[in-house]
């Protein structure tokens, strides 16, 4: 269930601790592998409430994500077109409706068990 989660945290605490210096020329190719990895962690979460969270999809389509946005994002260069905000749109869009969802999930779930608990506590008086 934490898989997501823990590779997120994992990934944040490796990139925090080493400091890797990207040349400029790549800053393109890693913000699309920053939000390929995003969307899809979020993905991962969303999909464990709704108890349908697979490790092999969500593997399969982190890489497939991140192939095709890079895909993109070489083609635009080699065409001097920005391609690339094509998956940086695609990406954000995804990564804030399932934000949202497990965002609305979560509050949902703590309100459910505040109604419980009070309803335990009134129960015992």
């Amino acid at each position: 269930m934490w898989v997501p989660i823990l590779g997120l945290v994992i990934g944040l605490v490796i990139g925090s601790v080493l400091n890797v210096p990207i040349p400029g020329a790549y800053a393109k190719y890693l913000s699309i592998a920053v939000l390929a990895a995003l969307d899809s962690a979020f993905g991962g979460v969303k999909s464990i409430f709704d108890e349908k969270f697979n490790a092999a999809i969500l593997l399969t389509g982190f890489f497939t994500n991140a192939l095709l946005a890079a895909l993109l994002a070489y083609l635009g260069d080699q065409l001097g077109v920005d391609l690339y905000l094509a998956a940086v749109f695609a990406f954000g869009v995804r990564l804030f409706q399932n934000l949202a969802i497990i965002r609305r999930e979560l509050l949902s779930r703590w309100i459910d068990n505040r109604k419980i608990a009070k309803a335990k506590r009134d129960n015992h008086d």
